[in-house]
Order: structure tokens, then sequence, then C-alpha cells
């Protein structure tokens, strides 16, 4: 029966989209299809295949070890600190090494290329637009605002349905700087198989909601990612840039849990419940279409509603504690789900980074931020979704 609201909650949502189009002529109904059925060919080969799961338990203890040389670091640093579990140091500092590291990549053109070609093969396969496609693929690496810098000089052409497919898609996806952080806190095989999936969510529900065409498409142009002159430059920069964001996810967590406890606080002697609870009734019939067993989809619903008021760390750090508790389909789907920059506060960094590049195009998105965030949220739950039909 989950199986069967999964693929209802999978149709629910296009019929949503469809029904918020602004140009439902145009849309490219080829491409949907091509795209879901990437998607469900992805998460069967990864979670339903015995040749699937070796290939994704290879690539999680590639990822483990390669984190292990990043705790080496931590551990010269910080010496027994390091052993006693502080989320700040075991978690947080691990997005300084996996940055450093993609800053090697991309200083030897490993990743600009292999974004490039990936995207451009997204773009032969759906008929979309190659800024779109590279977009989606880049920010699977590099993350929302790095994506869209990475297509600066294009910004300004966009129009404001490409504008919103861009912007979308990047916030459906997080970046692998953080990855190691998100390997720590939820089940590594539900992040890994997410990030894939995640591409073709944003995709498919943004080029629904505002489709595009490939009439006006460009080059792209991989020089624009590297701005190091020296592979010591790019450890370096990726280092610090990696520190940065360390402090400002932490920054950001001391923030947010600390306001939630008010609010729960408050809401709890108002209402004899917590904000979090209410989130959890809010978010519970989002939970069972997609697939989440009903005794389930409170507790599930609050961490979904969590991460779209907060962010997803806050939303791991509570969900950490329930995964013992629940059952492994639950586990998987909202794993999935929480692997995204989908939330109120990321709405506010794009647009910054957008104002920053074109303020005119800041003006446009500044609009239609909260249907950005809509359908960047039904990206997630799309994937989240897609997952727990093979669980």
């Amino acid at each position: 029966m989950t199986i069967l609201f999964g693929i209802l909650g999978i149709l629910l949502l296009l019929a949503i989209a469809f029904i918020m189009s602004n140009d439902k002529k145009n849309i490219n109904f080829k491409a949907v299809v091509i795209m879901m059925a990437v998607q469900i060919g992805i998460a069967y080969f990864m979670l339903n295949t015995s040749i699937g799961k070796t290939v994704l338990n290879k690539i999680v203890n590639g990822f483990n070890k390669v984190l292990s040389f990043g705790h080496d670091g931590i551990a010269f640093v910080f010496g027994d600190l390091s052993d006693k579990n502080y989320f700040f140091i075991n978690v947080l500092m691990m997005i300084v090494f996996v940055s450093a590291l993609l800053s090697i990549l991309t200083y030897t053109r490993i990743l600009p290329l292999a974004i490039k070609y990936i995207g451009g093969a997204v773009a032969k396969v759906t008929g979309l637009p190659k800024i779109e496609s590279f977009v989606a693929v880049n920010s699977m690496v590099f993350g929302d605002t790095t994506a869209i810098i990475s297509v600066k000089s294009q910004i300004h052409k966009l129009s404001a349905n490409r504008l919103f497919v861009v912007v979308t898609s990047s916030l459906v996806a997080v970046s692998c700087s953080i990855l190691g952080a998100y390997m720590q806190m939820v089940p590594a095989e539900f992040v890994l198989v997410a990030l894939p999936i995640n591409v073709f969510s944003g995709l498919i529900l943004s080029s629904i909601v505002t489709p595009v065409t490939t009439e006006e498409d460009e080059e792209i142009d991989v020089k624009e990612m590297i701005p190091e002159k020296s592979l010591f430059e790019a450890i370096g920069n990726g280092a610090l840039d990696g520190g940065k964001v360390a402090l400002i996810v932490g920054a950001m967590l001391i923030t947010y849990i600390g306001l939630l406890s008010m609010v729960n606080f408050a809401f709890d002697a108002a209402f004899g419940m917590t904000f979090q609870r209410v989130l959890g009734y809010v978010f519970a019939p989002i939970a069972f279409i997609m697939g989440i067993p009903s005794n389930e989809i409170v507790r599930a619903g609050s961490v979904m509603g969590t991460k779209v008021a907060a962010n997803e760390f806050v939303a791991m750090l509570d969900f950490m504690k329930m995964i013992p508790k629940m059952d492994h389909k639950t586990v998987g789907i909202v794993s999935s789900f929480l692997i995204s920059f989908a939330n109120f506060s990321s709405i506010g960094i794009i647009l910054g980074t957008v104002k920053a590049i074109n303020g005119e195009k800041a003006s446009l998105l500044a609009k239609m931020g909260l249907k950005v965030l809509l359908v960047a949220t039904m990206g997630s739950v799309l994937t989240g979704t897609i997952v727990g039909l093979f669980l």
C-alpha cells in the first residue's frame, strides 16, 4: 500500500506542477517522461539490484575512506577532542577538508569538464537548454550559489522562466563540500542516491511550472569555474572557503536551534504542543503520500517541516535521534528528502547571489521567491518518494 501511495504521490506532484504552469502549451512532456525514467532507473539500480547495491557500497566505502584522511587532519589539530564526538569538530570541520579536495579537482579541470559534458548529455537527452542542465548538474557538486556564479555571464540573458528553472533546480541540490557532514548524520547510501535523483527532480517540476525552450542556448565556458592560478592557491582557497562554510553553518545552527527552542517553548505554553509537533501534523499528509508508514508520518513530518522552516542540518540533528526507532523505509525517504537546500534561509542567500550579479534579475527573482521555494520543496518530496518506491 505504501508503494501505491508513493506512485499516487508522484502523480499528484506532477499534477500540481501542471496546474501551476504558466505556459502549459510549451511543456516538454517527452523530457519529463525521460527524466522520470532516468530517476526511477537510478533508484532501482542502486537500491534493488545486487550490482547496484555493490556499486553503492563501494562508493560509500570510498567516501568513508576519504573522510578518514580528513579525520587524521582534524585529530592532529584538535587532539583528544576529536574522539569526543563534538559536532563542530567532527562534523563541521570535515567541510574544510572536502572543500579543499573539490578545489583540487576543479583546478585540474576534472570536475568542470565532467560537469560540462554531463550537463550537455542531460540537455541532449531531455531537450532542455544547456545552461539549465549545466546548473542542475553543477549544483550537485558545488551547491546553489557556486553553480549560479559559474554562469554569471549568462544571467542577464535569462528570461523569467529560465531564471526560475535555474534557481529552483539549484535549490533542490546540495554541495559535495558538505556531503561528509551529512554522511555522519544520516545513512550515507541515501545521501549518495539522492544526489543524482535531485538533479532531475528540480528540472522536472520547474520545467513544467515554467517551460523553457532551447532557442537561445549558449555554450558553457569551464574557465569561469577555475579562478586560481596554481594548485597551492586552489588548495588554500578551498580550505579557506570550507572554513567559512563551516563557521556559517555553525552560526546558523546556533541561531536556528536557539530560536526553534524558544518558539517551541512559546507554543507549548500557549497551545500545549511544540511548534515542531505542529509542523509534524502540517507535513503528515505529505509524508503519507510519500509512502511513509502511517504510524510514523507525524514524526517524519516534523523533521520535514523543520528542514523547510530552518535548514537541513537542524532537521538532521533531530532526525539522528529518531533513526534507530524508525522503519527503514521512513529513514530512507526522510533522509533523501533532507538532502537539499530547499528552505527559507536559502532563498535569501540565492537572492543575494543573483543581486550581486544582476540587480534587475534579482528584483525579478524576489517576486517569485516563495514559488521557487514551493517548487524546490516539491522536488525534495519527489526525490524522497522515488527512493521510497524501492525500499
